[in-house]
């Protein structure tokens, strides 16, 4: 019947290597502190500061996914307003993540990170197999990100407290798409690091 055994498509954490993860940091932008969001994006944001120092740390690739909008030109604009234009700070990675020289900066127009840019060649030449994913929102750029790596056949691992929905929709509802629809592992910022570290969480 359709939808049983779904769960089995779901990945599962021991088969990771982390020799074949890469990090993706998704539009973890600009200062959310003192900010009308802070309560929704402070403690992710540093979550996802947490994920990319343990993953600089260990030598998994660092990966900013961010925004670079062209004022007046982008769609995405006329539904969401001006917002991560090229060029400012508002489309720079937030301070609670940096940016060290070692770090991948790809530059997006839309919603996912793959569509019309260098990613996955960028994945393809690191050999990358898992995608640890972190950032914002769960229900528009974390959700796109991850069915376009679905559709290019890599395994995702998504990480709740370091995701946020402030968009669309709710978060755990959106968390639960990207388990039923892509075989997302859902993990906490701990587990994750472990599985970057090459722990069992």
């Amino acid at each position: 019947m359709l939808g049983e055994g779904k769960d089995e498509g779901v990945l599962d954490l021991s088969s990771v290597d982390p020799g074949r993860c890469a990090l993706l940091v998704i539009d973890a932008l600009g200062d959310p502190e003192g900010g009308p969001l802070e309560g929704a994006l402070l403690e992710p944001t540093i979550n996802c500061g947490r994920l990319a120092e343990a993953a600089r740390r260990v030598g998994i690739p660092v990966i900013l996914l961010n925004d670079a909008h062209l004022k007046g030109i982008d769609r995405e604009l006329a539904l969401w307003g001006d917002h991560g234009l090229a060029g400012t700070p508002e489309a720079q990675a937030s301070p609670q993540v940096g940016q060290e020289p070692t770090d991948f900066v790809i530059e997006k127009r839309r919603y996912s990170g793959f569509f019309q840019t260098g990613l996955r060649l960028l994945l393809d030449e690191l050999g990358a197999r898992t995608l640890v994913c972190c950032g914002f929102d769960t229900n528009i750029c974390v959700r796109h990100t991850v069915a376009d790596a679905y559709f290019n056949n890599f395994e995702t691992v998504v990480v709740a407290d370091a995701t946020a929905t402030f968009l669309v929709g709710d978060q755990p509802s959106g968390l639960g798409y990207l388990r039923t629809c892509y075989g997302s592992a859902l993990v906490s910022t701990d587990e994750a690091i472990a599985v970057m570290e090459g722990r069992q969480p």
